[in-house]
């Protein structure tokens, strides 16, 4: 329910432990008496034999999150060579704070730092007439203990004071003047922006296993990418003979299958890139997940898209391969390609264990 859900971890304690406490109605204890604790094996921790009976409940309590989950299971995790790109034409400002003004509009109001400015003016304009009434007050008591009373004194005296009196009420509570309102400023911010493909293949010879994993693969990414990164974008594309950029939902859901000709998906990747990312504006990552099958004239070509039109263009390249076999024609075309540019990566996955660890592996925070 929506009351629990505050995102911060509880810390909570049973009834375990030493305490003093006085309870109403209680007529069978003193002070100094021994209350038992419960059995081995009930809770309440504290040490002693192992038992094999008793139930009961711990008195730590621990509550975790899913947002906190998520930050543990992504720790230490990044996209790298992630760099800041100012952006041609779209300058990002970030509202900052900038002390305070005289003026601007009701909404800005700070309350505190106006009444504290309202009081130093009641108290600057209102000290020479309190500083008077005071003086007067007791000139007024003296007077009065005089015997015999200056009446003629007395009066202006009183009258003196209900002035002074007058003057100090009039001073107002708070004016305009001491109005201050939170002065906001906008910084132009350097923006970091970035886009992620994910391109999955489809082909007939990944059967329903190996596209389980490669989907875990990539739900483990897209929570990842959504988790850490504000402003990012995802580029979904499958494929068989023929590459298709696709949305979320038919990323991971649909069930269309066929031949496996890998260079269609590169090939539209770059173009979707040369349209819509340019380098100059965008940080580009992508991550490949096939079983290595590939028609085997088709991975030379893989090797040289890669070569000539993406990975001059990356900041990442992660390639995983889902086989518990041998690697094929497409795995040495790629090591090909890793040869000449270490930002491409490549690691196998043969089960559900895998997933994990090579994930971690590929994206783990490196020392610069």
């Amino acid at each position: 329910g929506g009351a629990c859900e505050l995102g911060e971890p509880v810390c909570g304690d049973g009834g375990g432990g030493r305490r003093e406490a006085i309870h109403a109605g209680n007529k069978e204890f003193t002070a100094g008496d021994r209350i038992a604790r419960p059995p081995g094996g009930g809770g309440s921790g504290g040490g002693g034999q192992a038992s094999n009976t008793g139930e009961g409940e711990d008195d730590f309590v621990f509550e975790l999150s899913r947002d906190e989950f998520l930050e543990l299971f992504f720790e230490d995790l990044e996209l790298p060579n992630l760099v800041r790109t100012q952006l041609a034409k779209t300058t990002e400002f970030k509202s900052v704070r900038a002390g305070f003004t005289s003026d601007g509009v009701p909404a800005n109001i700070d309350v505190v730092r106006s009444l504290k400015g309202a009081l130093a003016r009641r108290m600057a304009l209102a000290a020479p007439y309190n500083r008077r009434l005071n003086e007067a007050e007791e000139d007024l008591r003296q007077l009065l203990d005089e015997i015999p009373t200056n009446e003629d004194r007395v009066q202006a005296l009183t009258e003196e004071i209900e002035h002074l009196r007058a003057r100090v009420r009039a001073v107002p509570f708070i004016d305009t003047f001491d109005l201050r309102y939170a002065n906001r400023v906008k910084q132009p911010q350097p923006t970091t922006q970035a886009v992620m493909f994910c391109i999955m293949d489809v082909s007939g010879s990944m059967d329903r296993a190996r596209k389980d994993l490669a989907k875990r693969f990539f739900t483990l990414l897209y929570l990842f990418l959504k988790r850490n990164y504000e402003k990012i974008e995802v580029v979904f594309i499958r494929h068989h003979t023929v590459a298709k950029e696709v949305d979320e939902q038919e990323f991971f859901y649909s069930r269309e299958t066929g031949g496996t000709v890998v260079s269609s998906a590169l090939q539209l990747a770059a173009d979707i890139m040369r349209e819509r990312y340019p380098i100059s504006s965008w940080n580009l990552y992508v991550a490949q997940a096939s079983d290595g099958d590939n028609w085997h004239h088709d991975s030379p070509a893989c090797r040289d898209v890669l070569i000539q039109r993406i990975m001059p263009y990356v900041r990442y390249y992660a390639y995983i391969e889902i086989t518990p076999d041998r690697h094929q024609s497409l795995w040495d075309a790629y090591e090909d390609v890793k040869a000449q540019h270490p930002h491409f990566a490549m690691r196998q996955i043969d089960g559900p264990a895998d997933i994990y660890p090579v994930f971690r592996d590929l994206f783990k925070r490196r020392v610069s």
